[in-house]
């Protein structure tokens, strides 16, 4: 298998561009399943996880025309069944939003268990509570989940808990459901606002997405036609930030959204990091001693669980003690133990973490425990001393665009190797 080879020490200067986020490219690209008739998406993220989404696309019917790098048409009329057991959709968690975008259109789906990343426990009664409501069966198996319904009717639905991927798949199945649907306790993240703004240009009737009350009028038909360009990725834009502060660098992160990195850029301001911004990009500027910080992960808009790992790594530089409150999935500090490989000094307590800062880590051998703490195992290796090998790489090709190719643009010395 390949995994990066490191060797730490230079400082990242420059720019760097960020993709089109993974989590809204995956909502988006199952959303354009429900259309009638072909659309453009653009900003497509060149990412395993986008790859094995449209090969899938392709076997249930779907036309997929690759135009550029980063742009794809997607026609979806061709798609008559629902049977989409695929052993490759077991490598990743969206594959559930095949539920929410096909049971209108085949009136039964079946999909393999959702996979992804061992970061805890991520249970899917939300959704089956979802569609139960709308109307739908459920059968969950030993390996297959099946969903069916003759129609779903619209009604109000309240989420015990806050969930992205519960909020966008009835979002999905609500868009043509009979009457009104209101999904309460909904998430707002970033992505979610983005697949309803596809939605709704291709016709659907959704309004308050963002907020935590999202309100779906079905229609009839969603029709193509038309032409819509992904969001740039946060959990990318804050990777390179944060990879940016580690390195004592000068970075300028363009293709974002500023506001989306509010939480981060507040948190990186009190380390002593020096932000600035403007419309599409944010400048990361550390020439002084990293000061301690503490991270509690919230759902949005709070601090994401998604770049807490990197914070942590960060955090191993600071003069002084950091702590951790994760929140959202138990399992997400695991990554922990792959740092104390490199002589951090992390203590971990059921969800919390405190950091002792060292100010420097040594190389060494560590494995991507999943693809978010794949990017902090780089983040540590950046600024490491020695060589540093980052084994099981395939989790983070799951969400980062070429990230050695992009971080050598910036003077990383970091190569893929088998």
């Amino acid at each position: 298998m390949d995994q990066f080879v490191i060797t730490g020490g230079n400082r990242l200067v420059g720019e760097v561009e960020i993709s089109g986020a993974k989590n809204a490219a995956l909502g988006i690209l199952s959303a354009a399943l429900l259309v009638h008739g072909p659309c453009r998406i653009e900003n497509v993220p060149n990412i395993a996880d986008v790859r094995i989404f449209l090969n899938v696309a392709q076997k249930i019917g779907a036309v997929v025309e690759k135009v550029d790098e980063k742009a794809f048409y997607i026609n979806s009329s061709g798609i008559n069944s629902g049977q989409a057991v695929f052993s490759e959709l077991r490598n990743i968690r969206s594959s559930y939003y095949l539920l929410g975008a096909l049971i209108c259109k085949t009136k039964c789906v079946e999909i393999p268990l959702p996979g992804g990343c061992n970061i805890g426990a991520r249970p899917i009664d939300q959704h089956i509570k979802g569609f139960e409501a709308l109307g739908a069966k459920v059968h969950l198996g030993a390996e297959k989940m099946t969903l069916s319904a003759d129609k779903l009717i619209g009604t109000q639905i309240y989420m015990d808990v806050v969930t992205v991927g519960a909020t966008i798949n009835l979002m999905m199945a609500a868009v043509l459901a009979d009457g009104v649907t209101v999904l309460e306790n909904a998430a707002r993240e970033p992505h979610i606002v983005d697949v309803a703004n596809f939605l709704n240009m291709m016709g659907a009737n959704i309004k308050g997405a963002g907020t935590n009350r999202i309100r779906i009028t079905g229609v009839k038909e969603l029709t193509g036609g038309k032409t819509y360009s992904i969001i740039p990725d946060q959990i990318e834009a804050g990777t390179f930030m944060i990879a940016a502060a580690a390195t004592g660098g000068d970075v300028y992160i363009r293709n974002i959204i500023p506001e989306h990195m509010d939480p981060l850029c507040a948190k990186l301001i009190e380390m002593n990091v020096n932000i600035t911004q403007e419309d599409d990009w944010i400048r990361v500027v550390r020439n002084k001693e990293l000061m301690p910080t503490d991270v509690i992960t919230l759902p949005y808009p709070g601090f994401p669980t998604d770049l807490q790992p990197q914070m942590g790594a960060l955090m191993c530089l600071s003069n002084g003690e950091c702590k951790i409150t994760e929140t959202i999935f138990e399992n997400r500090l695991q990554y922990t133990d792959q740092l104390k490989k490199m002589k951090a000094k992390i203590k971990v307590d059921g969800n919390v973490a405190v950091i002792k800062g060292v100010g420097k880590l040594s190389g060494a051998t560590v494995k991507a425990l999943d693809l978010r703490a794949g990017a902090a195992m780089i983040i540590a290796g950046l600024f490491a001393t020695g060589q540093t090998r980052v084994q099981n790489i395939e989790y983070i090709d799951r969400g980062y665009e070429e990230i050695e190719v992009k971080l050598n643009k910036l003077g990383a010395n970091i190569s893929r190797e088998l």
